[in-house]
């Protein structure tokens, strides 16, 4: 299985955290947040993993290279960072997106089981990982669901209509692959591409039913945009890396 980090961005949002580091350097619990993503992909037995970089794309692949070795993790670049949001950092990538693959947002947090259990989920060309919880604000990723099948994925769906929120990780399998890359060609065709996100290419192929969901609700996560969410992001992990030491701890029977 590949995986696909989108990690481009600056994180202004973050300032002046990133004035000189872009948002995936910042530090958690002692690693930075492409570490610890990294990381727990390990953990689930996958090596193959390519990074789109941008904003300081040079301190991104020096960190990389110094902590997985040369040729160990892929990067790509998307040189108008600044100027554009995720759907071309896709666009950048999608000469990687020729098989079965996830596409994960640089700024997500994640226990390894969230991914296992993705990768478990009944098999759909698409499944969007979700969280399920009582309220949803402006700046979530909200999705519309009927059963487990994605209908809407966007800011701005009604209230009445929310059924979750996306986390920022897809699995595409089989023929998801070419569906999401002819969807970002079609994509291209639009003149305002280039601060539109990737999602909204799922929201679009969502009307094919091709679009299934997994809920990960309970299992530890969380999306880092602003100051308050580097700091949930410091709990999350250190409670999160309690559990696995008293589990460690425990005797094998």
């Amino acid at each position: 299985m590949k995986v696909i980090i989108l990690s481009a961005g600056q994180g202004k949002r973050l300032l002046p955290m990133t004035a000189t580091l872009p948002k995936c350097l910042l530090p958690v619990q002692g690693k930075t947040i492409i570490e610890w993503q990294i990381d727990e992909l390990h953990k689930c037995g996958i090596d193959d993993i390519t990074v789109v970089v941008g904003y300081n794309a040079d301190k991104v692949k020096n960190l990389l290279r110094q902590r997985y070795g040369s040729t160990r993790i892929g990067t790509c670049c998307n040189p108008d960072y600044a100027t554009t949001d995720n759907l071309i950092s896709c666009w950048m990538a999608r000469e990687e997106m020729t098989d079965d693959f996830i596409l994960l947002n640089g700024d997500t947090l994640f226990e390894a089981p969230i991914v296992e259990q993705l990768l478990n989920a009944p098999a759909a060309p698409i499944t969007v990982t979700i969280n399920l919880k009582d309220s949803y604000d402006t700046d979530d990723m909200k999705v519309s669901l009927d059963g487990s099948r994605l209908l809407h994925v966007g800011k701005d769906i009604p209230p009445d209509k929310v059924d979750g929120e996306s986390i920022g990780m897809i699995l595409f399998r089989n023929t998801g692959p070419q569906l999401f890359r002819d969807g970002l060609e079609k994509a291209r065709a639009d003149q305002s591409c280039s601060r539109r996100w990737f999602l909204s290419v799922i929201d679009e192929i969502a009307g094919q039913d091709t679009v299934s969901t997994c809920s990960i609700k309970g299992l530890a996560w969380c999306e880092v945009d602003f100051p308050a969410d580097l700091e949930q992001a410091e709990r999350i992990v250190a409670a999160h890396f309690h559990r696995q030491e008293e589990m460690e701890a425990l005797p094998v029977s």
